[in-house]
């Protein structure tokens, strides 16, 4: 079931997250001043769909509690990375849209975990 062209199921959702990030770094250089920024974002990208696993198989309430706080955190901790590299590198109009949409589900991915921990905390 998608929405979109989105995954329904969350975990397929980050999982596409993180494997976009990979495929779109992999196909451009960038210069030396981004390689950490680089590395940054394809790890907390990659964090989002690991905590979200490790959520979804929690101990207790209060460790899936907190491994979606982490997911969260790791999304909007890409979303900054995204912006740091657009930033500081001359990009194509084909880079600016992959960019923007990268950013754009950083962003989309923070807002349902949010509304997941607001539901757990109730």
């Amino acid at each position: 079931m998608e929405s979109e062209g989105k995954p329904y199921d969350l975990a397929e959702r980050t999982f596409q997250f993180a494997l976009s990030v990979r495929l779109f770094f992999r196909q451009h250089k960038w210069d030396p001043v981004s390689w950490t920024d680089v590395t940054q974002v394809i790890r907390s990208s990659g964090s989002v769909a690991a905590n979200f696993i490790e959520a979804n198989e929690g101990l207790s309430t209060d460790d899936s509690l907190y491994r979606f706080r982490l997911c969260k955190k790791e999304a909007r901790e890409s979303g900054l990375w995204l912006q740091l590299i657009e930033d500081t590198n001359p990009v194509n109009q084909e880079q600016e849209q992959q960019f923007t949409a990268l950013k754009q589900e950083a962003s989309e991915l923070v807002k349902i975990l949010a509304t997941i921990i607001r539901n757990k905390t109730k």
